[in-house]
Protein backbone atom coordinates (compact mmCIF):
# COMPACT_ATOMS: atom_id res chain seq x y z
CA UNK A 1 0.00 0.00 0.00
CA UNK A 2 2.85 2.54 0.93
CA UNK A 3 4.12 2.20 -2.74
CA UNK A 4 1.15 2.25 -4.06
CA UNK A 5 0.49 5.43 -2.50
CA UNK A 6 4.14 6.89 -2.83
CA UNK A 7 3.56 6.17 -6.78
CA UNK A 8 0.21 7.28 -7.16
CA UNK A 9 -0.66 10.05 -4.73
CA UNK A 10 -3.86 7.86 -3.74
CA UNK A 11 -4.90 7.61 -0.17
CA UNK A 12 -4.89 3.56 -0.52
CA UNK A 13 -3.62 1.15 -2.75
CA UNK A 14 -3.73 -2.41 -3.36
CA UNK A 15 -2.11 -5.10 -5.80
CA UNK A 16 -4.69 -7.77 -7.47
CA UNK A 17 -4.82 -10.41 -9.80
CA UNK A 18 -4.79 -8.46 -13.16
CA UNK A 19 -6.72 -4.92 -14.25
CA UNK A 20 -10.02 -6.83 -14.67
CA UNK A 21 -10.11 -7.79 -11.41
CA UNK A 22 -9.20 -4.64 -9.64
CA UNK A 23 -12.60 -3.54 -11.71
CA UNK A 24 -14.42 -5.85 -10.76
CA UNK A 25 -13.41 -5.37 -6.57
CA UNK A 26 -13.44 -1.49 -7.38
CA UNK A 27 -17.52 -2.08 -8.32
CA UNK A 28 -17.45 -4.49 -5.31
CA UNK A 29 -16.47 -1.50 -3.59
CA UNK A 30 -18.82 0.93 -4.45
CA UNK A 31 -21.60 -1.85 -4.41
CA UNK A 32 -21.20 -2.50 -0.35
CA UNK A 33 -18.57 0.38 1.38
CA UNK A 34 -17.70 -1.04 4.62
CA UNK A 35 -21.30 -2.76 5.23
CA UNK A 36 -20.38 -6.15 5.80
CA UNK A 37 -23.93 -7.25 5.25
CA UNK A 38 -23.87 -6.08 1.59
CA UNK A 39 -20.66 -7.66 1.37
CA UNK A 40 -21.78 -10.80 2.03
CA UNK A 41 -24.78 -10.80 0.22
CA UNK A 42 -22.81 -9.90 -3.19
CA UNK A 43 -23.83 -10.35 -6.35
CA UNK A 44 -26.60 -9.94 -5.43
CA UNK A 45 -27.83 -6.41 -3.64
CA UNK A 46 -30.57 -6.32 -1.38
CA UNK A 47 -31.73 -2.43 -2.39
CA UNK A 48 -31.63 -1.17 -5.93
CA UNK A 49 -28.52 0.45 -5.97
CA UNK A 50 -26.58 -1.42 -7.95
CA UNK A 51 -25.82 0.72 -11.12
CA UNK A 52 -23.23 2.23 -12.93
CA UNK A 53 -23.58 4.77 -15.63
CA UNK A 54 -21.10 3.76 -18.56
CA UNK A 55 -20.96 6.26 -21.82
CA UNK A 56 -22.51 4.27 -24.78
CA UNK A 57 -19.05 4.37 -26.58
CA UNK A 58 -16.99 3.56 -23.52
CA UNK A 59 -18.33 -0.07 -23.23
CA UNK A 60 -15.80 -2.68 -23.47
CA UNK A 61 -15.36 -6.52 -23.22
CA UNK A 62 -13.73 -5.55 -19.41
CA UNK A 63 -17.17 -3.81 -18.21
CA UNK A 64 -18.51 -7.43 -17.25
CA UNK A 65 -16.67 -7.34 -14.39
CA UNK A 66 -19.27 -4.82 -13.31
CA UNK A 67 -21.91 -7.21 -13.55
CA UNK A 68 -19.84 -10.05 -12.22
CA UNK A 69 -19.67 -8.10 -8.82
CA UNK A 70 -23.49 -7.59 -8.96
CA UNK A 71 -23.78 -4.36 -10.79
CA UNK A 72 -25.90 -3.03 -13.66
CA UNK A 73 -24.97 -1.11 -16.46
CA UNK A 74 -26.83 1.50 -17.48
CA UNK A 75 -25.57 3.29 -20.92
CA UNK A 76 -25.83 6.87 -21.78
CA UNK A 77 -24.72 8.56 -24.80
CA UNK A 78 -24.99 7.96 -28.86
CA UNK A 79 -21.95 6.94 -29.89
CA UNK A 80 -22.13 8.43 -33.55
CA UNK A 81 -18.09 9.99 -33.16
CA UNK A 82 -17.27 6.36 -33.78
CA UNK A 83 -19.89 5.13 -36.48
CA UNK A 84 -19.47 8.22 -39.06
CA UNK A 85 -22.77 10.20 -39.11
CA UNK A 86 -21.36 13.38 -36.69
CA UNK A 87 -19.60 13.88 -33.78
CA UNK A 88 -21.80 12.84 -30.92
CA UNK A 89 -20.84 10.87 -28.22
CA UNK A 90 -22.02 11.58 -24.54
CA UNK A 91 -22.79 14.80 -22.58
CA UNK A 92 -21.84 15.26 -18.93
CA UNK A 93 -25.69 16.58 -18.88
CA UNK A 94 -26.69 12.62 -19.48
CA UNK A 95 -24.82 11.07 -16.97
CA UNK A 96 -25.76 13.53 -14.40
CA UNK A 97 -29.68 12.80 -15.65
CA UNK A 98 -28.83 8.71 -15.59
CA UNK A 99 -27.67 9.53 -11.97
CA UNK A 100 -30.50 8.07 -9.07
CA UNK A 101 -31.01 6.35 -5.98
CA UNK A 102 -30.13 3.13 -7.70
CA UNK A 103 -26.70 4.35 -8.66
CA UNK A 104 -23.50 2.83 -7.06
CA UNK A 105 -20.78 4.24 -9.61
CA UNK A 106 -20.01 6.07 -12.63
CA UNK A 107 -17.66 3.67 -14.40
CA UNK A 108 -15.00 5.77 -16.77
CA UNK A 109 -12.85 4.09 -19.46
CA UNK A 110 -9.65 6.21 -19.42
CA UNK A 111 -8.56 6.95 -23.23
CA UNK A 112 -7.72 9.04 -25.13
CA UNK A 113 -10.62 9.70 -27.15
CA UNK A 114 -13.31 9.26 -23.86
CA UNK A 115 -15.74 12.08 -24.36
CA UNK A 116 -16.73 14.11 -21.65
CA UNK A 117 -13.46 14.53 -19.76
CA UNK A 118 -13.03 12.79 -16.69
CA UNK A 119 -12.82 16.03 -15.03
CA UNK A 120 -16.73 17.13 -15.64
CA UNK A 121 -17.75 13.77 -15.29
CA UNK A 122 -15.93 13.00 -11.80
CA UNK A 123 -17.48 16.71 -10.91
CA UNK A 124 -20.77 15.97 -11.91
CA UNK A 125 -20.81 12.37 -10.13
CA UNK A 126 -20.04 13.79 -6.91
CA UNK A 127 -22.55 16.56 -6.85
CA UNK A 128 -24.78 13.49 -6.07
CA UNK A 129 -22.57 11.77 -3.75
CA UNK A 130 -21.48 9.02 -6.63
CA UNK A 131 -17.92 7.71 -6.90
CA UNK A 132 -16.25 7.31 -10.20
CA UNK A 133 -14.23 4.17 -11.09
CA UNK A 134 -11.42 4.03 -14.04
CA UNK A 135 -10.25 1.67 -15.88
CA UNK A 136 -6.45 2.71 -16.56
CA UNK A 137 -5.43 -0.41 -17.81
CA UNK A 138 -3.99 0.27 -20.77
CA UNK A 139 -2.84 4.36 -19.90
CA UNK A 140 0.93 3.30 -18.32
CA UNK A 141 2.65 5.11 -20.66
CA UNK A 142 3.41 8.21 -19.65
CA UNK A 143 4.11 7.43 -16.01
CA UNK A 144 2.31 10.75 -14.73
CA UNK A 145 -0.58 8.62 -15.40
CA UNK A 146 -0.16 7.28 -12.30
CA UNK A 147 -1.23 10.88 -10.56
CA UNK A 148 -3.28 12.55 -13.36
CA UNK A 149 -6.43 10.38 -12.97
CA UNK A 150 -6.63 10.62 -9.59
CA UNK A 151 -6.42 14.64 -9.68
CA UNK A 152 -8.84 14.85 -12.13
CA UNK A 153 -10.94 13.45 -9.29
CA UNK A 154 -11.53 9.53 -9.85
CA UNK A 155 -11.96 7.99 -6.95
CA UNK A 156 -10.66 4.46 -8.11
CA UNK A 157 -8.21 3.57 -10.66
CA UNK A 158 -7.34 -0.14 -12.11
CA UNK A 159 -3.94 0.03 -14.11
CA UNK A 160 -2.55 -2.83 -15.34
CA UNK A 161 0.70 -4.72 -13.93
CA UNK A 162 1.64 -6.72 -16.39
CA UNK A 163 1.94 -4.10 -19.31
CA UNK A 164 4.41 -0.74 -18.98
CA UNK A 165 4.94 -1.73 -14.75
CA UNK A 166 6.59 -4.41 -16.37
CA UNK A 167 4.77 -6.91 -13.63
CA UNK A 168 3.34 -10.12 -14.40
CA UNK A 169 0.57 -10.99 -16.87
CA UNK A 170 -2.18 -11.53 -14.22
CA UNK A 171 -1.28 -8.09 -12.02
CA UNK A 172 -3.08 -5.48 -11.38
CA UNK A 173 -3.79 -2.48 -9.13
CA UNK A 174 -6.54 -0.69 -7.34
CA UNK A 175 -5.81 3.03 -5.72
CA UNK A 176 -7.56 5.78 -4.44
CA UNK A 177 -9.81 6.43 -1.86
CA UNK A 178 -9.13 4.57 1.19
CA UNK A 179 -12.23 3.51 2.18
CA UNK A 180 -13.27 2.46 -1.30
CA UNK A 181 -9.69 0.13 -1.11
CA UNK A 182 -10.21 -0.93 2.18
CA UNK A 183 -13.65 -2.47 0.85
CA UNK A 184 -11.95 -4.05 -1.72
CA UNK A 185 -9.62 -5.67 -0.08
CA UNK A 186 -11.87 -7.02 2.70
CA UNK A 187 -13.52 -8.66 0.21
CA UNK A 188 -10.42 -10.16 -1.80
CA UNK A 189 -9.85 -11.67 1.22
Amino acid sequence: CRVIRQATGAEAGIVTSGASAAVMLGAAACLAGLDPGRMNLLPDVPDGRREFVVVRSQRNMYDRALVVAGGRIVEVGIPDRFSGPGVRDAGVWEIEDAIGKDTAGVYYLAVKQSRPGLREVAAAAHRHGVPVLVDAAAQLPPAENLRRILGDGADLVCFSGGKAIGGPQSSGILCGRADLVASALLQML
